[in-house]
């Protein structure tokens, strides 16, 4: 069921993928490998319709947000049988970072940790993902691309964001927090720092 990466025993983070990307990408590879350098466990799964792909090769849409929401639920139970005595802290990459929240305050984690959060759709900032943001209790941090075309780092300010939630930002990252090369900065260098702010926040609340 687990893709897992990281010591025993650690802080764990149970971590979905994006709408369009396994949980095998080369964002989670990488992002997974630099939180184990960091002396946490991160559990990787997918969502039946991203693994009904494992099977037949045919693209498929997310499934719809209720489905979702239970197989995130059910994860999280397994996830914390796996790992007895740990923190265990759950997120996602985009999407799966959405749902994570969307059931935090519901399910209790440790906290709730999400890369690159979809505020709205590209080009349809009217189009907005916030309202369980405003009220969320749960400790939250958000590691968001400057220029990420989900919501801007200009943005954030204007969505009354709940107190609990950080946010952290990439320097002229995209939505994977990947910079221009003419920024000056590397994506190694903004996966690095979004690890160095996940590890802080997760041994903080652990």
């Amino acid at each position: 069921m687990f893709l897992e990466t990281g010591p025993d025993g650690a802080p764990v983070l149970l971590l979905a993928h994006g709408a369009g990307a396994p949980m095998d990408s080369p964002f989670m590879e990488t992002m997974a490998a630099a939180l184990a350098t960091r002396d946490l466990r991160t559990l990787r799964f997918e969502f039946a319709y991203m693994a009904g792909r494992r099977v037949d090769g045919k693209k498929r849409p997310p499934d719809r947000m209720p489905k979702l929401e239970a197989a995130f639920r059910e994860t999280y139970d397994a996830a914390k049988e796996s790992a007895p005595g740990a923190a265990v802290f759950i997120g996602g990459k985009s999407m799966g970072g959405r749902v994570a929240s969307m059931l935090a305050d519901d399910l209790k984690p440790a906290g709730v940790i999400c890369l690159g959060y979809p505020f709205h759709p590209p080009g349809k900032p009217e189009k907005l993902r916030t309202e369980h943001l405003k009220a969320l209790a749960t400790p939250a941090l958000i590691l968001q691309g400057e220029r990420d075309p989900f919501g801007k780092r200009e943005e954030i300010p204007g969505f009354g964001l709940a107190p609990s939630i950080q946010v952290t930002f990439a320097p002229d990252g995209d939505h994977d927090l990947k910079p221009r090369k003419k920024s000056g900065y590397s994506h190694e260098q903004n996966i690095e720092a979004a690890a160095d702010a996940i590890a802080a926040f997760m041994k903080a609340s652990a």
